[in-house]
């Protein structure tokens, strides 16, 4: 039976073994196409400028050497309505009276060319820009998959009522239930019931968001460590917050109990300390997401981007030599991540399981 347990558990690590080094590959089959180009204009490889690109949103997605287009979607007073694919506006042309310069779109001049101020900067009118980025495409991808894994958990829940769960409900049932007795229930308290929707929405929503933003060979999204998404994620928890927050929780803040008269009054200190800390919320939770989820891709694309820079300083033998260290890093990197996208889903959802604990907590004088 031992022995049995040992087989098994080494063709999991193979198997492990093996995934994380396809999704390197992929990110370096990425990264190399990038090389390429910029060795074709003769411009070298900036490590830099390859980063950003993959981490920042975009209007397209790269699946592998094929690129994908995004709809772009603007609106202007003079114009009216546009709708066209992004690839008419790659490599720096015009379409419709429209150009795009680092992913953003800009009103051209009536000789078809964007105005430059004397620092070279581009400048002009730009549209409303109502555009399907990758972000927003992610996004859907990873409302979709919700809608899919949760629809059918419900469906087999009601076809084997009082039965034992399989398939997906047995692999997602205990996250359902880890929400619920290790996150809900310890930090709200009896209300725990009222906010259990959203903790789960935004628990899965952040945890599926992290996944896709590990498989690069579906187009690298970067969801959760957009800082858009992010904010507006701390947003709805501090709305929520805000709204169900009862008597004691506001008295709290604006005339905290048991703090001496003279910092409250003629200035009030506590108020002033009580208030940023009211209003800090959103910033932390944001913050806490965005940068950790970005910090991760920027590690794993740096260690793979030093192949291409020791290839350009010493030759291919440079190249080659820091391979071997720049895949065992980004391996190990991808394996870190996977525990960081579970563990970055758990402490939003818990803080602000936590905000919600103290908004609807009941104080009682003794």
């Amino acid at each position: 039976m031992q022995q049995a347990s040992i087989q098994q558990f080494r063709i999991n690590l193979k198997s492990t073994f093996l995934v994380l080094f396809v999704m390197f590959l992929t990110s370096f089959s990425a990264i190399a196409e990038k090389a390429t180009e910029n060795n074709h204009e003769e411009e070298g490889f900036n490590a830099g400028e390859v980063i950003m690109h993959h981490v920042m949103d975009n209007h397209e997605i790269h699946i592998g050497p094929i690129h994908v287009p995004l709809p772009i979607i603007l609106y202007s007073k003079e114009k009216g309505l546009d709708f066209f694919m992004s690839s008419h506006l790659t490599h720096g042309s015009s379409y419709k009276g429209y150009a795009m310069v680092h992913e953003k779109i800009y009103h051209v001049g009536p000789d078809g060319e964007l105005s430059h101020d004397e620092y070279g900067h581009v400048i002009g009118e730009r549209p409303l820009d109502l555009s399907i980025t990758k972000s927003v495409f992610g996004m859907l991808l990873t409302m979709g998959i919700m809608l899919f894994v949760f629809i059918s958990i419900s469906n087999s829940y009601q076809k084997r009522h009082r039965m034992a769960p399989q398939g997906m409900q047995s692999f997602f049932e205990p996250l359902i239930l880890f929400v619920k007795d290790e996150i809900a229930k310890p930090s709200i308290g009896k209300k725990y019931e009222k906010f259990l929707p959203y903790l789960l929405t935004i628990f899965f929503f952040i945890w599926i968001g992290n996944m896709l933003g590990l498989i690069p060979f579906i187009g690298g999204f970067n969801v959760t460590g957009n800082i858009a998404v992010a904010l507006v994620l701390a947003l709805f928890t501090f709305v929520i917050t805000s709204v169900n927050g009862n008597k004691d929780y506001w008295k709290h803040i604006y005339n905290t109990p048991g703090v001496p008269w003279w910092l409250k009054f003629p200035i009030p200190l506590m108020f002033v300390i009580e208030f940023i800390g009211f209003i800090s919320k959103p910033v932390v939770l944001t913050l806490r997401l965005f940068a950790n989820i970005t910090a991760g891709h920027i590690i794993i694309l740096s260690f793979v981007s030093l192949i291409f820079i020791f290839n350009n300083l010493y030759g291919a033998g440079g190249g080659y030599g820091v391979s071997i260290l720049s895949v065992a890093f980004s391996i190990f990197m991808f394996a870190i991540e996977l525990l960081v996208a579970f563990l970055q889903a758990y402490v939003f959802t818990l803080l602000s399981a936590l905000y919600f604990g103290s908004a609807v907590e009941e104080h009682h004088a003794h």
